[in-house]
């Protein structure tokens, strides 16, 4: 069986990045399956450990990243990281399936780094800075501190996009899934060139 490949996914908050990617996900013929993080925030409500996340102490996460069985990692509070275990994408590539890893931009390129041609990364840009703007404000779910916080980090994570392999920029939806579906599809189709 051939192994599958690992699928990149980063963009700036407000981007349409999860909701393309749930799209993505709904077509079993790119045999896509999400990996399981790890993390050191405590279960809520019915999470599963193994499903949700693989929730660890503090000392086991910092062994993991010590024992370098992390593909990327974050510490995105004091004492809170998340992270992908490298067990977990060989894994789910070893059953021949292909690895979507959505990823917060500097990981996405950090992890295509690591993972060369066995991987694809993808990154979902806004149309333009005020448009990202807009829709946050339009979410209606975050003050206009934290909108402005998230507007100048998607100004640094743009800065960071001719990184990757490909960037889509999500002026339409529609057409925004369909660019990525087909980056994905013509990916996971070639042996092992993209």
């Amino acid at each position: 069986m051939e192994q599958g490949k690992l699928i990149i996914i980063s963009a700036p908050s407000g981007s349409g990045k999860s909701t393309i990617i749930s799209r993505i996900m709904q077509d079993e013929s790119l045999r896509l399956a999400f990996s399981v993080s790890a993390t050191t925030r405590p279960r809520r409500g019915q999470e599963v450990h193994g499903v949700d996340y693989y929730y660890k102490t503090l000392d086991e996460f910092k062994e993991m990243i010590a024992n370098d069985e992390l593909v990327e990692y974050q510490e995105v509070y004091e004492g809170r990281f998340y992270g992908t275990p490298k067990s977990e994408v060989e894994r789910i590539t070893g059953m021949g399936m292909n690895v979507v890893l959505d990823l917060d931009v500097l990981g996405g390129v950090n992890v295509k780094n690591m993972y060369g041609d066995r991987a694809i990364s993808i990154f979902i840009q806004p149309p333009s800075v005020e448009v990202l703007r807009q829709r946050l404000i339009n979410r209606g779910t975050d003050s206009m501190e934290d909108i402005q916080n998230r507007v100048d980090k998607a100004e640094f994570e743009i800065s960071i996009g001719p990184q990757f392999d490909h960037t889509v920029i999500n002026d339409d939806l529609e057409t925004a899934v369909n660019e990525v579906h087909d980056l994905i599809a013509d990916f996971v189709a070639n042996p092992s060139e993209q």
